[in-house]
């Protein structure tokens, strides 16, 4: 197993920050899908151009060939038709059909004027064999975000809005388990 260490004494979010949490079952074998979340440039398909125009990955900034512990890649993203995101990540976790995590370092920049966004967080793909295919959990660890409207990490209120901003995050994850499919020659279930 490959795993990079991370910083565990960086500071946290002060608030009690949901961690997005999605499951999924793929008719590719767990192979086929951690080769697909180990091809950066695979990720401007599912979490790109199969997203919705607004809220999408829209550039890759990565080596060639399988990503492994260590690899750094940048990406921009939208968030909506204004902002945009500005990412640095790092693999920190790639164990080949069974975990794949990098962390993210985002800037978002909004309306001019506006006051960026800093946030930092922990992308982790669990995967297993499943009968007929493979198992997939994703979840998302928000360690940091600054600048944000306070709406972001009022108690109550936050997990709301996650909850809405989620509905986004999902799509990418039933694009990445239907590219893995389609790449597998798998039949989609009926």
């Amino acid at each position: 197993m490959a795993k990079a260490q991370t910083d565990r004494t960086a500071r946290r979010t002060a608030w009690r920050n949901p961690v997005l949490r999605f499951e999924g079952t793929s008719q590719a074998p767990a192979e086929a899908v951690y080769d697909l979340l180990a091809d950066l440039h695979a990720h401007l398909e599912w979490a790109g151009r199969r997203q919705l125009e607004t809220t999408r990955l829209l550039t890759m900034d990565a080596p060639q060939g399988p990503a492994r512990v260590g690899t750094e890649f940048f990406t921009t993203g939208s968030d909506g038709k204004v902002a945009r995101w500005s990412d640095r990540s790092v693999v920190t976790e790639a164990t080949p059909a069974e975990v794949f995590e990098f962390v993210t370092e985002g800037r978002r920049e909004g309306k001019p004027g506006s006051r960026p966004w800093l946030a930092t967080a922990v992308h982790r793909y669990t995967i297993a064999p499943d009968p007929g295919g493979s198992r997939v959990v994703y979840t998302e660890d928000l360690t940091r975000l600054e600048g944000a409207p306070w709406i972001f990490t009022a108690p109550g209120i936050s997990r709301l809005v996650f909850r809405i901003s989620a509905k986004y995050m999902r799509r990418g994850f039933d694009a990445l388990l239907s590219l893995a499919e389609e790449r597998a020659g798998a039949d989609p279930p009926a």
